[in-house]
């Protein structure tokens, strides 16, 4: 079983409109309602690819029950830590030119909600597969991915972290399975700035010296370069489209490797995979489907 964690969830609420003024009215052309969260958007990109997942992580309130209802609905099974106050986050996304977020802070973690997690997580084994990804909440402590790594090692879990800086930087003495920072974030870890690829793979490589198994480095739409336990570098390009939406590419990525490895036990197909899913998410206005997924493969 593949699981994830959304420590956060939310419904995001994107909201196209034709003129923006601040201090007024404004009426939208469009709008929708999106289930969010990094771990979800992985979820859902795998449930559409063929693979069943279980979705880990907390809810609380009426926007937590329309998460978790509109996620069955979808059919992606979840087993979320249901919280007895507060109500599950609502990011406002606005459209009109460049993007405008306003994420809200979502509801407060206690001790118990957290023990529970950690008891389901408890059950995991070596046939299962746990992805670990996006920020933590101020309410959380800051070391909860290295709590979760430090619990379940040796059982020889594959864990996958898409986290940044000191977050990913942590976790890496527990030797996850695969890490996914982009160029940019690969250079802010040591505090420089890559700009080719001999440069992404030396601080890529350097990741594996402190403990990583597999270095996915995203670059947009100049590719992405992995770096495979115990093999040389493989740079692969994207397919051509225009991009529309970037949330939720980064989370088709790491789904798209995934399902590519699970399917082949390659990790040049399961590269091929995850850039086709996060390129037909990036030319989706919404998470990748399974249409353009294929699409998307047959280009690269």
């Amino acid at each position: 079983m593949i699981y994830t964690v959304t420590f956060n969830p939310a419904l995001d609420y994107v909201v196209f409109l034709d003129e923006f003024k601040a201090g007024d009215i404004n009426r939208a052309t469009r709008e929708s309602i999106y289930y969010g969260g990094k771990g979800i958007n992985v979820s859902n990109v795998l449930n559409t690819l063929g693979f069943e997942t279980t979705a880990l992580g907390f809810l609380a309130g009426f926007t937590g029950k329309a998460i978790e209802e509109g996620l069955a609905a979808m059919g992606i099974k979840a087993e979320f830590v249901h919280l007895p106050e507060g109500n599950s986050r609502i990011n406002v996304k606005l459209k009109h030119g460049d993007e405008t977020e306003i994420n809200g802070q979502g509801p407060v973690i206690t001790k118990e909600a957290i023990d529970e997690l950690f008891a389901k997580l408890d059950t995991l084994t070596s046939e299962d597969i746990l992805v670990l990804a996006g920020s933590i909440p101020n309410t959380l402590p800051d070391d909860i991915y290295e709590k979760i790594m430090a619990r379940l090692e040796g059982k020889g879990i594959k864990i996958v972290v898409d986290a940044t800086k000191d977050l990913l930087l942590n976790v890496l003495k527990y030797h996850p399975f695969l890490i996914k920072p982009n160029n940019h974030e690969l250079g802010e870890m040591f505090g420089t700035v890559c700009k080719t690829r001999e440069e992404i793979e030396y601080y890529a490589k350097e990741l594996q010296k402190k403990g990583a198994g597999n270095v996915l480095i995203s670059m947009a739409g100049d590719g992405a370069i992995l770096i495979p336990e115990g093999g040389d570098a493989i740079q692969i390009g994207t397919p051509k489209g225009k991009v529309v939406n970037s949330v939720g590419a980064g989370d088709s990525m790491v789904a798209g490797f995934v399902a590519g490895y699970l399917k082949s036990g390659s990790y040049e197909e399961a590269l091929r995979s995850g850039t086709a899913a996060g390129s037909a998410t990036a030319f989706s206005e919404g998470l990748a489907s399974l249409e353009m997924y294929n699409a998307m493969l047959e280009q690269i």
